[in-house]
C-alpha cells in the first residue's frame, strides 16, 4: 500500500511517532512530508500553502491512503490539490487546541480550534492518543459551535465521535529497560523532570515543590532535562540556584543513549504539567523503571494508578510530601516499585495500527 504521511508541525513528539510508524509497518510504501515545529501560528495555517505549491509533484502521485497529523490544514490542502480529495484520509491527533492552557501572552484567535475541527471533519477517520484528548476536542468543539451565530449544521460532533477512536503513541522498543541491572545510588532519591521548558509544563510548581522538599530532607537529587527554547521561564533559573549540590543532569540531552541511561538510573520520573495529552516523557521514564509521580488530571488519570497521582491544595506541598515519603521508602526498601507500561509498546499496538490503516484505506 502506498501511504502519504504528512506531519505539518514536526515537533519532537510528532517525529517520535512518525518515524516509529514507518519503522514498525515496513510492509507499506511510505512517502513522508514534514514541516519544522516552529512558528506555530504560521505553520498551522500555512502548511497547506507550503506543500501545495512547493511539493505538488509529490502530492499528485497516486496514494492508497493519507495519514496526516491534526496540525495539517487538511480541508485547504485537498482544495489546493484536488487529486487528494478522493484519497482516504486518517488523521492522528497528538493534541488539540481546545484544551491548551493559556499563558496570557497569546494573540487570542479561534482559528487554531476551527482548523482542528475542519481537519477532523475532512478526515475519513480520526485517531487520538488518549481519551482525554478525544473528549476535550469533542467538548471544546461542542462549545465552539454553540457560539456561532447561524447556519451551523447539525450532527458535526456525532460525526467525529463515530469516526474516531483512541490509539496511543507506542513507546519505542529501546524504552523498556531491566531495572535489576542498575546499581542503587545509596539512600538518595533520584528525581528526573524531563519535559519541554515551557509554561504549560508548570515549572513554577516544580520550583515550589522542590523548595519545600528541601526543608524536609537533603536525601535527593533532581535532574532537569528536556527541550529548551530561546526564552526560558525564570523558574528554571531560580531552581538551579536552589538545588546547588542537589542538581544532577541539567539541560537537553542530545544523546538518546545517555538520556535512557539517566531514566534507567532514576527512582522517580516527575510531571507537574498543566498540559499533557499522553505524556510520552513520563511513560518512557516508567518503561525504564522509574516510578511515575504525576498530577491527578489530564491523560494521567488513564495511564497511572491512583497511588502515582497527587492532588489537593496547596499542590506544591502535597507533591513535596509525596516525594518526601518516597525518600523514606527508598531508605527502607532500597528501591521503589515500578509501573508496567508494556501495553503501550509497539509489540502490543502495531497490529491495531495495521487494522485501522486497512479499515480506512479499504472501507467495506
Amino acid at each position: 500500500m502506498r501511504i502519504l504521511l504528512l506531519s505539518a508541525y514536526d515537533a519532537e513528539s510528532h517525529v517520535y511517532w512518525r518515524k516509529s510508524l514507518v519503522e514498525h509497518l515496513p510492509e507499506h510504501e511510505w512517502t513522508v512530508l514534514s514541516l519544522p515545529g516552529r512558528y506555530f501560528s504560521w505553520r498551522m495555517r500555512g502548511n497547506s500553502l507550503s506543500w501545495a505549491f512547493s511539493n505538488r509533484e509529490v502530492l499528485e502521485q497516486p496514494y492508497d491512503l493519507i495519514v496526516a497529523t491534526s496540525m495539517t490544514d487538511l480541508s485547504a490542502l485537498k482544495g489546493f490539490v484536488p487529486s487528494l480529495a478522493c484519497t482516504p484520509t486518517l488523521v492522528y491527533f497528538h493534541e488539540n487546541q481546545f484544551a491548551y492552557p493559556q499563558s496570557g501572552k497569546e494573540f487570542k484567535s479561534v482559528e487554531p480550534c476551527i482548523l482542528n475541527l475542519y481537519t477532523a471533519l475532512a478526515a475519513d477517520y480520526c485517531l487520538f492518543n488518549s481519551e482525554y484528548n478525544r473528549r476535550t476536542l469533542l467538548d471544546g468543539a461542542t462549545r465552539l459551535l454553540k457560539k456561532l451565530p447561524d447556519h451551523v449544521p447539525d450532527g458535526l460532533i456525532d460525526k467525529i465521535r463515530m469516526q474516531s477512536q483512541v490509539l496511543p503513541v507506542p513507546l519505542k522498543t529501546d524504552s523498556f529497560l531491566d531495572r535489576s541491572t542498575i546499581s542503587v545510588d545509596g539512600n538518595r532519591l533520584n528525581i528526573v523532570w524531563n519535559h519541554r521548558w515551557e509554561f504549560d509544563k508548570n515549572p513554577q510548581l516544580l520550583l515550589d515543590a522542590i523548595t519545600q522538599l528541601k526543608e524536609l530532607t537533603d536525601q535527593f537529587r533532581v535532574h532537569v532535562v528536556g527541550q529548551q527554547f530561546r526564552q526560558i521561564p525564570e523558574a528554571f533559573i531560580k531552581l538551579k540556584t536552589l538545588l546547588g549540590n542537589h542538581c544532577g543532569e541539567w539541560g537537553y540531552m542530545e544523546s538518546r543513549a545517555a538520556y535512557q541511561k539517566l531514566l534507567h538510573s532514576s527512582d522517580v520520573v516527575l510531571s507537574t504539567a498543566l498540559h499533557d495529552y499522553q505524556g510520552i516523557a513520563v511513560l518512557e521514564g516508567a518503561a525504564a523503571g522509574a516510578y511515575p509521580i504525576v498530577p491527578d488530571r489530564l491523560a494521567y488519570q488513564e495511564l497511572f494508578p491512583v497511588e502515582c497521582r497527587y492532588t489537593g491544595e496547596p499542590e506544591s506541598k502535597i507533591l513535596a510530601n509525596k516525594l518526601y515519603d518516597l525518600t523514606l521508602v527508598k531508605q527502607q526498601q532500597g528501591e521503589l516499585p515500578s509501573v508496567d507500561v508494556q501495553h503501550l509498546s509497539w509489540a502490543a499496538l502495531a497490529d491495531q495500527y495495521r487494522d485501522v490503516i486497512m479499515q480506512v484505506a479499504k472501507p467495506a
